[in-house]
């Protein structure tokens, strides 16, 4: 699915409801929530504080998509082709960190997940 798919789906969504899209300040802290639970569930995956024995396993994957789904809400309201602005940062991370790394021998690379 294109980023373009996913922003129209999300405008579907929000023009559904009265309240249409929250302003773009409040959108921001709703990706810093969102970014923090991510941030706690990963901290409990990967770092020193793990989760109590009572607590239920987390889903990462839910947390990004919760992260992107505030994303796409921001590029929606402010009229950011996400498409176009994704391509606009690789572009950027191709040219600016080209000799940033030591790159793997063609036998060492991982097929793509």
């Amino acid at each position: 699915m294109q980023l373009r798919e996913v922003q129209q789906q999300v405008d579907e969504y929000i023009s559904q409801f009265k309240e249409g899209y929250f302003p773009p300040l409040v959108n921001l802290a709703r990706l810093t929530e969102e970014v923090g639970e991510l941030a706690r569930e990963l901290n409990h995956r990967f770092g020193p504080k793990k989760k109590k024995a009572d607590e239920p396993e987390g889903d990462v994957a839910l947390e990004l998509g919760d992260v992107v789904f505030v994303c796409v809400v921001l590029a929606n309201q402010l009229g950011i082709d996400l498409d176009e602005a994704v391509a606009r940062t690789l572009s950027k991370y191709r040219v600016r960190d080209a000799d940033r790394w030591e790159r793997k021998e063609e036998g060492e690379r991982e097929p793509p997940p």
